[in-house]
Parts: C-alpha cells; structure tokens; sequence
C-alpha cells in the first residue's frame, strides 16, 4: 500500500511540474514566436561606439576586429581597451591603427597593488566613447555581416536605452559543440522573451548596447564592481525597465563566436558566468529557478514512472504533448535563429539542457572564481 501511494505521490508531483512547464512554454515564449524581423535596412540615423575589452586577444583581434572597423555604417567609432596585455596585442593594434581611423585603443598595464578586470577596463572604454550610443562585443566575435552596427542602432528608439542581440557559436559538429551551442540558444530565447514580455532580467556582452547616460545614472558597474563577471547580464538585469530595452535579431546583426571545444575549458568559463545569478532580482532568480528545477523534475520524474510502471501510457502521453507544445512554440523562433538543425533533436538536448544548467547552477553558488581572462 505504501508503495502505491509513493508512486501517486510522484506520479501528482510529475502532473504539477508539466502544468508548471507548459505555462512556460505558453506564457513566456510565445511572444518571441509572433515577433516579426523586418527585412528592410534601417537607416543610419546616430553616431555610434563600439567597446571591445580585450586582454591577451592578438589572434581574435588580428582575425575578427577587421569586421568590424569595416562595418557599413556612416558614423562610428571603436574602442579597444587592451587591459595589460602580455601577448603582441600592442604591435596587432597599433599596426590596425595605421590604417584605420576610426581605431582607438585604451592601454591598462599591471599594476603590483592594482588588479584590473574587465568591469574596470569597460569603464575606461565607456569615459573614452565620444558617442552617447555604446555597441559592445568580444575581442573573440565576428559579426554575421556588415550590417551589425545599422542593425543594433536602428533599435535606439523612442525611450529604449538598452538594445539586447543574439550571439551564437559556431556550428562545428560533436556532441559538446551542439550542446553548448543549444544552452547559448535556449538563453537567448529566455532573455529575448522576457524583454518583450516587459521584464528584461539579462543580455550578454557579446552583442549587447545601451546609452552612456544609462550607464553613468546608475553609477556603471559600482554596484556588482566586486564580482567578476556580470558586465552584461548584471547590468541589465538592474537597469532594465518595461519602456527601456528592446531586441534585435535580424540574421545580420547576429555576433558569431566560437565554442569551446573540452569539457574543461566549459567548465571554466560557465565557472566564471554562474555566479552572478544570485545577484538578480528576486522575482527574476525565483523565475530561473522554478523553470530550471521543474525542467529537470519533468524529465526525473517522467523516467520513474516509466520504470515504476505507474501510469506510463499516461506519463509518455504529457511527455509527448510537452514534446508537440515546444515544437509549435520553438519552431518559428529556432527559423529566427537560424536553429532549425537542432529541433530535431530537442527532447535530449532539452534534457541535457537541464541538467547542465542544474549542475552549473550549483558549481556558480558553492564555487568561487577569481580571475576573469
């Protein structure tokens, strides 16, 4: 008799965690579904500037930073903090610099009883902008097209002081490669959905933009200044208003970059990222959370039913409704994306999904980092 109760008991818990899914799935996602992306190029209309910090970057600045001061656009700037450099990065900018104007690089050198990071060098290339608008991204990033800048700064209008973009990896083939490369797309999905439910609690560095205003109103990063990372998502996350933050997803103003390709170089970087989520809002780490546990008690509690053999026809009907409800739901967001590929496999990628972002979950709560590059 027991046993029977412990099996309904669990059987109940995997009905309350499907109800709580499915109302994720409906009420947050579907906004992002309907969004329409104009295929129009907007027009110029304000001077913009690009902040790149960048420590040890020679390789992904000699490779990538070309795209950019390239970029088809009438009035920008960009700036590169080189936050103490060890590698040639001097020799990389200077020689860029010869050829291009619109270059202006911020040297930091290491200081004995002073250690930087990339908050600090931010805020050096923030005061050196001689544009109100900010564009930042990656020293490691390539922008899909030429458009990116016109893209993202088309979105400044109105009273939108923060513009959100996507910024996904490379597709590169292997298991871990498409893991990673789902994780980063089921973020943005998040992110972007919430903005335009009028919530925004995040948006990543990589492609990301608000006003100097902004950022010196609410005194930059003096608030988290004590935490490594958190440049991005920390930053909106507290500044972020229902009428202030927009999207941008057009294709081209996509910023690409390239996934790590061992489970401990992930682990280090999502070491880094995992901490900063204890400092969000409240309503927004309840959010997280509930989605996070739920999504990974829907998948716990849908096997023991199949072991148990508790209602199993019943528990594969809810798993497969879930399954049928995301397509419909994802299905015109992942064309937005351009992830369709990975559709297909979304029952164990949003298994693993879970699971890893359970487990990092953990990691960034009991275990600290320090050092950001």
């Amino acid at each position: 008799m027991l046993e029977t109760y412990i099996r309904l008991a669990l059987f109940v818990l995997f009905l309350l965690v499907f109800i709580v899914q499915l109302y994720y799935l409906i009420s947050n996602y579907k906004s992002l579904s309907a969004y329409k992306v104009s295929d129009e190029l907007p027009e110029a209309k304000i001077p913009i500037s690009v902040v790149i910090s960048a420590r040890n970057e020679s390789k992904n600045l000699t490779e990538n930073l070309p795209y950019i001061l390239q970029q088809d656009y009438p009035d920008f700037e960009v700036i590169v903090v080189n936050d103490c450099s060890y590698d040639d990065s001097d020799d990389v900018l200077d020689a860029l610099k010869a050829n291009h104007s619109r270059l202006k690089v911020v040297t930091i050198t290491e200081h004995v009883r002073f250690k930087t990071g990339k908050k600090f060098a931010l805020t050096l290339g923030i005061k050196a902008a001689k544009n109100e608008h900010l564009l930042f991204t990656d020293a490691d990033c390539k922008p899909a097209s030429n458009n990116w800048i016109a893209h993202m700064a088309s979105r400044f209008t109105g009273n939108t002081q923060i513009v959100l973009g996507y910024s996904p990896y490379y597709k590169t083939g292997g298991l871990l490669n498409g893991i990673v490369r789902f994780e980063t797309l089921k973020t943005a999905i998040n992110y972007l959905s919430a903005a335009l439910n009028g919530d925004a609690y995040m948006g990543i560095g990589r492609n990301l933009a608000y006003t100097k205003t902004l950022f010196f109103a609410n005194k930059g990063f003096a608030a988290h200044m004590h935490v490594l990372s958190g440049d991005d998502d920390l930053f909106v996350n507290q500044n972020a208003t229902p009428s202030n933050t927009s999207i941008e997803i057009h294709p081209d103003s996509f910023m690409y970059t390239e996934a790590k390709t061992s489970f401990g170089a992930l682990y280090r970087q999502k070491k880094r990222h995992s901490g900063v989520g204890k400092l969000y809002k409240g309503s927004h780490r309840r959010m997280l959370s509930l989605d996070a546990l739920t999504g990974l008690l829907f998948y716990a509690l849908f096997i023991c039913c199949l072991v148990y053999y508790f209602e199993p026809l019943l528990a594969l009907g809810l798993f497969v409704f879930r399954w049928l409800v995301q397509i419909l739901i994802y299905r015109k967001t992942f064309k937005k994306l351009n992830a369709m590929s990975q559709i297909w496999y979304l029952p164990f990628l949003d298994f693993v999904y879970y699971i890893y972002i359970n487990v990092f979950g953990l990691i960034g709560t009991f275990v600290k980092t320090t050092q950001w590059k």
